[in-house]
């Protein structure tokens, strides 16, 4: 078929041409400023942010018994762990929703929590820092720290 038989819409024409202009400026960005421009993530805010956004609402909220596990090399979902404990199930819900808080005012974008409505298990999902706030007899039970600060075990051999 010949290329003036095939119709031609505005539509089609506006998106190729945007896009064109998209990646053109994209590839030519010369300053590393303009480089994160282009970038998808750039409004994200890196984990090492976050972690610190985290720890000091935690601090603040009077959360006990907290703990930092890097992830680096262990997952390919997030970069760290933050396990913590509230005294009871209105403070860990407290201690939820004021984390929660910090990061959308800090600017994380898709904050995913779960467990709010029972609070004996609370997961805050920020992307690069994953957060478990427990209850303690919940904390101890799942053991959490003990899954992911143990290193792989070698093969036994018969």
């Amino acid at each position: 078929m010949s290329q003036s038989a095939l119709p031609k819409t505005k539509a089609t024409t506006t998106k190729s041409t945007a896009t064109k202009s998209t990646a053109k400026s994209a590839r030519n960005a010369s300053t590393p400023d303009a480089a994160l421009q282009a970038r998808p993530d750039a409004d994200k805010p890196d984990a090492d942010k976050t972690l610190r956004t985290i720890l000091s609402r935690l601090e603040d909220m009077k959360a006990e018994e907290t703990v930092t596990i890097d992830l680096h090399g262990k997952s390919a979902y997030s970069d760290y762990l933050v396990i913590t404990t509230g005294r009871s199930n209105r403070h860990v819900g407290s201690i939820a929703e004021n984390v929660a808080k910090g990061l959308k005012e800090a600017g994380a974008k898709k904050v995913h929590i779960e467990g709010l409505p029972n609070c004996d298990w609370v997961l805050i999902d920020s992307g690069d820092v994953i957060v478990h706030v427990f209850r303690p007899e919940v904390r101890e039970f799942y053991n959490l720290e003990r899954l992911w600060t143990q290193g792989p075990k070698p093969a036994k051999t018969l």
